[in-house]
Formats: C-alpha cells, structure tokens, sequence
C-alpha cells in the first residue's frame, strides 16, 4: 500500500498552532476524540485496517529542517520552543483504535496527551477520504489537469470580484495530488496578472512551503471544547481568548467564536479583547446574520466593525464567497476559508462528510477521570456531542435554538 502521508507539514496550521498553545497553557492535560461520517457511509471490508497500517506510517515520519527553517521565517509568531518540541515528535499508532462494524461503519478514537493527539485529526482524515476513493476505485475518475483548469476558473472568479481567500481543504480532499494541483492552479492564477482580489495563502503548511505562499490558520473548536470540559462552559471562550493571548501575544488574532453559540461567547467578548484580536470566525449559522452579529458588537463597544475582519469559512463556494463578499464588504473586512469546494469537486465523486471531535478531557493525568465535552452549532440540529453531554451543556449555558 501507498504511503498517503509522506511530509510532516502536510498538515493545517491550526493543528501546529493550537498544539503550540496547549504546550504553552496546558501541558499535561489529556482527551478523548472519535470519528463521526454524517454520511454513515458503509466502508469496504478491511478499511479499518488499512487506517491502521497508514497510522502505523506515520511512526516514520518526523518534521525536516528545511520545513523548521520555512516555519520560522513564515510562522514569525510561533515561540522558538516549539520547534525543539517538534524535533523530537514522534506519532504513536498506540494513541488510536480503528475497527469497523458488522454493517461496514467505521470507528475511529484517539486518547492521551493532548498536545501529542492534537498532531493526528487532520493527518486521519486526509488519509481516511483518499484511501475510501483508493479502495472504491473512484481515484481513477479523478482528471488533475481538467481539474487544475477547473480550480484556475474558480480563482479567476474570485480575485476578479475582489475576494480575499485562502485553501482550507486538506482534511476531506481526494488526494494529496488534488490539494497540490489547487494550490498550484491558485498561485498561478493569482500571479498571471494584477487582480482586485488576493490570494492569502493556504492551510497546508507543506504545500504552503513548497509554493512559496503563506501558511494560513488560527484554531478550532476543540481548543474551545476541550477547556469548556476541564473548566466549564460558561467562561471557556474567556479562558481560551486568555491562553491565545499568552501564547502569541496579539499575533494569530482571528478567534473562532461560535462553539457554544453567539450569546454566550458575546458574554466573554469584552473590549480588550475585541481590540486585541483583528477579527472573527464565521462557521456556522447564516453567514449575514452571523455577521451582522458581530458588527452590532463592535459597535456596542465604541469599535468600527470596518476596521475589524471577519473571515468565513462556512460551507462556501465560488459562487457564494462572491455573493456574500460584495454585500459583506460594506460592513467589514471579509475574507475566505474555503475547503472541500476546492479540494473535492471532481465531476462523479462525491466528498466525503467526515469529522474527528474531541469528545473529552482532563486536566492531568492524574485525574481519575474525564468530563465529556460537544460543541453547540448555530446550524439547527448540528451540534456533535452525546445527547445527554449537549442537553446538559445547553441547559448550563441557557442556549435556545
């Protein structure tokens, strides 16, 4: 079998950031994640060990100087201890069970330090959707030169409409060839001459290196949730914009807000910190009222919400990013993640609807027990979590749907 994962960067910069910062503020803390297909896809027999054969790969794999020495002058933020840290990393397929089911469902969680399995979500997922297309046969539809002139369209449309945008889909793409086909049909549409709109970069820190772009990337929501089960919910978003702060000192300043809804993460959002991070995250709910949301909050606090980004990485596409920047444009600072609609549109493949969430935490190892954790979406019904752990997170934090 093919070795899916070859590079240690190729991976997303939240991943290496947010390990950064759990180094930084909670260094013995551990978790839980599991794997969730919202599309209860039924796998072929024996996937889940050809997972575990690639895990078992990634025991090779270890980060180079030349992506240390990229790091440092591109990721200026990012302490100098953390390099001294990822020298020595090493994965551990021993951090992760996979097995599959009678009916062919797949199972998938990982457990222990956090700042170890932090390094895995992204990396598991990458190699679950281009192994599914490997062993279905669909790898062999996929058409990399009509689908670098395809990927060179969508950018044309972008930069002419004066989006600001970045490649966010390494984790349910279809290959590794298809992510680095986009981004090198996005650089050359970008340079091939002067455009209102920018490409800021992308999410894959190798392929960022390898095309000479800015790796792009903040957090996610398990840096949230997994302080909401050590600490409660109430006042996560305040710890976690607390911790971010300690780590990078104003640098990476675009928070992800929304893990347990606007209401109570606009309780936290107090006047320092909307002055000391640049902007906001948009990934769930209806992106204009989401928006409007957050400028009637800079607002309230004496801010022009015009000076502010907010960038959205909701379930976009070409045509909706162009949509929403000219009317969000009046407003704000927008700007672009965009992922599977870059890195999975090929003609008769369908994208794979797949997520790894961190089910719970600890705050040492000494601790003789978890506290389950969820995330509570502004999309109705999508929040992720056991029931009774979502129940209970929503009753704690008065959320209404």
């Amino acid at each position: 079998m093919k070795q899916i994962i070859k590079h240690f960067t190729d991976d997303d910069l939240y991943k290496l950031s947010m390990c950064c910062a759990v180094i930084d503020n909670y260094p013995r803390a551990q978790v839980k994640y599991e794997f969730v297909d919202r599309n209860n896809t039924v796998y072929p027999a024996g996937f889940a060990d050809d997972v575990m054969e690639q895990v078992k790969m990634l025991e090779d794999v270890t980060i180079t100087d030349e992506e240390i020495e990229f790091m440092k002058r591109k990721c200026y933020y990012i302490p100098h201890f953390f390099y001294t840290y990822l020298k020595g990393f090493r994965y551990n397929s021993k951090w992760v069970k996979c097995s599959q089911d009678a009916e062919g469902h797949l199972h998938i969680s990982f457990e222990g330090n956090w700042c170890d399995t932090i390094l895995l979500e992204v990396k598991v997922l990458a190699i679950i959707s281009e192994l599914f297309y490997i062993r279905t046969g669909q790898d062999k539809q996929l058409d990399y030169e009509a689908y670098y002139k395809k990927t060179y369209d969508k950018a044309a449309k972008l930069l002419g409409a004066g989006c600001i945008f970045s490649d966010f889909g390494t984790r349910r793409r279809a290959s590794f060839e298809a992510e680095d086909t986009v981004v090198r049909a996005l650089k050359d549409c970008a340079n091939s001459q002067q455009w209102p709109g920018r490409l800021v970069g992308t999410s894959n820190v190798y392929l960022a290196m390898k095309y000479d772009l800015t790796p792009v990337g903040t957090m996610a929501h398990e840096f949230v949730c997994a302080i909401a089960a050590m600490y409660g919910p109430q006042m996560a978003n305040y710890l976690a914009m607390s911790a971010w702060r300690n780590t990078f000192k104003g640098a990476l300043g675009t928070f992800l807000y929304d893990s347990f809804g606007w209401d109570n993460f606009t309780l936290n959002f107090s006047e320092d910190f909307a002055n000391l991070f640049k902007g906001l995250r948009v990934d769930s709910g209806d992106n204009k009222e989401q928006m409007h949301l957050i400028v009637d909050k800079y607002k309230s606090l004496g801010i022009d919400p015009s000076t502010k980004q907010v960038i959205f990485s909701n379930a976009l596409n070409t045509d909706r990013a162009v949509e929403l920047n000219a009317y969000a444009k009046q407003f704000v600072q927008p700007s672009f993640g965009i992922g599977t609609h870059f890195t999975n549109d090929f003609d008769g493949i369908k994208p794979m609807n797949i997520v790894i969430k961190l089910l719970a935490a600890k705050i040492t190892e000494n601790w003789p027990f978890y506290n389950e954790t969820c995330k509570l979406s502004e999309d109705k019904g999508k929040h992720t979590g056991k029931p009774e752990v979502i129940k209970r997170f929503m009753e704690a934090l008065h959320f209404v749907e």
